[in-house]
């Protein structure tokens, strides 16, 4: 049988893994500059905890983990559970035999289980930030997998828009320090929900967003008619359809929505929060001007406030980043009033966007820098030696592990893309120097023992 991998997954050899840490480093690193401090949580979650959170749409891509067939042996039970799951399956029941484990969606939801079951001992507000792999039973294409790491930043215990300008910051510096330019876009919830209350209430509120929120997929024309099917009447959709053709500058949208929601108190008020947002961002040291964007409905139910969306310029690419403020996530687990704020990067496409925008450093794919041949016992004792002093400088390099043909040795040096070559042969070994070749000039020198630290690597 010819092995293959899942549809969705991918297995990631030297350079992959070289690049995607590279930008994992480079996110971490932001974090730690503004006080966020590491969580990891576990693979898989109790179903409950997941499903109901994610929307209609999110909860149908939850990777649901089968139980194990038996029961606890320490009872005696030898009940082929799953079994009897499948059984009620088949009758249309939900079983928890059959399956009460999933992996997970997203960090979010983890980490608000997690806030909700340690939050007397947490410091308020607490930030954190998790880089782990989430599931998804997604369709398979470019830039969508169904395996994925997500690197979220997150402050619960605070209601300030401060967080939301530093989140903003946080976007801003990791893209400049991947040299990836974006555009950075918000809205608010606020202001979507006081669009639904002026197409029929707050009912209405999930029907606008998932809708809205395909746009960029579908087009204007595909959202109406998906507006149509969930119940919404002309006059509706023609007052949704001139709200997402608002343009113009930032001030002059928000100027636009303070005369649509004019009486309105909860939109007013998530325009206030956007004034804010943009007005501070125009004074920060770092270039992070968010763009207004009122088409971004983020279709995740528990996002109450600023939504953020990051998409890079120059690229055929879906959002690379999104986030938004949640002001009572954890009370989906019994612990209200604990309002939080996050944002996520997405590695993978972020990974694949630098790919095609050729940013990568250059050093970042460099492993072993110098590959010492083989030529028998003796000289191996010295390579030997040679390296683990150059190791103890923090050069990386390699004994080749047997005495072989040159031509076995270079092909090594040249798979593994290793820069430099030592041949230490007799004649070398009683000179006290090595000859070291440069594979991709063809330049060659003879260096001393001693030597050997100081070259320029």
């Amino acid at each position: 049988m010819k092995p293959t991998i899942p549809q969705g997954t991918r297995d990631f050899g030297a350079d992959t893994v070289r690049k995607r840490n590279y930008i994992f480093s480079t996110i971490k690193t932001v974090f730690e500059l503004y006080g966020f401090q590491p969580l990891e949580t576990p693979a898989m979650e109790n179903l409950e905890t997941l499903m109901g959170k994610y929307g209609e749409e999110g909860d149908k891509l939850i990777f649901k983990i089968l139980n194990n067939g038996l029961g606890d042996p320490r009872n005696g039970d030898k009940i082929d559970k799953a079994k009897i799951g499948f059984e009620q399956a088949l009758e249309g029941k939900n079983s928890k035999d059959l399956t009460s484990r999933a992996l997970r969606y997203d960090l979010t939801i983890p980490f608000a289980r997690y806030v909700a079951m340690n939050h007397q001992q947490l410091p308020m507000p607490f930030k954190r930030y998790q880089m782990q792999p989430v599931w998804r039973a997604d369709r398979p294409q470019k830039g969508r997998y169904r395996e994925f790491y997500q690197c979220d930043a997150d402050v619960v215990g605070s209601k300030s828009l401060l967080n939301e300008l530093e989140l903003v910051n946080i976007y801003a510096t990791v893209f400049q320090k991947l040299k990836v330019d974006v555009e950075i876009r918000i809205n608010n919830r606020k202001v979507l929900a006081a669009l639904a209350d002026i197409c029929g209430g707050a009912e209405k509120m999930i029907d606008i967003t998932i809708a809205i929120d395909k746009l960029d997929k579908i087009g204007i024309e595909k959202v109406k008619e998906e507006l149509s099917g969930r119940g919404l009447n002309e006059t509706q959709i023609q007052t949704i359809e001139s709200f997402l053709n608002i343009g113009g500058s930032n001030e002059e949208k928000l100027q636009q929505l303070k005369t649509i929601f004019a009486g309105n108190e909860t939109g007013l008020k998530g325009v206030e929060e956007l004034e804010y947002i943009v007005q501070y961002c125009q004074q920060s040291t770092v270039n992070s001007q968010p763009v207004l964007d009122l088409t971004l409905a983020r279709g995740l139910n528990y996002y109450t406030g600023t939504i953020f969306e990051v998409k890079a310029n120059g690229v055929q690419m879906g959002s690379i980043g999104g986030g938004g403020r949640y002001d009572d996530l954890t009370g989906l687990f019994g612990v209200p009033n604990i309002p939080g704020v996050g944002i996520s990067f997405g590695v993978d496409r972020i990974y694949d966007v630098m790919s095609e925008l050729d940013v990568f450093p250059k050093e970042v794919v460099s492993g072993t820098k110098l590959l010492f041949f083989n030529l028998g016992e003796a000289e191996v004792a010295k390579a030997m030696e040679l390296a683990q002093t150059l190791r103890s400088q923090g050069v990386a390099c390699e004994v080749f592990h047997e005495n072989s043909k040159f031509d076995k040795q270079f092909k090594y040096a040249e798979k593994k893309s290793i820069p430099f070559i030592a041949v230490l042969g007799s004649k070398e070994l009683e000179q006290g120097v090595v000859n070291l070749k440069n594979l991709a000039t063809g330049t060659q020198q003879q260096v001393r023992f001693d030597d050997l630290v100081h070259f320029s690597w």
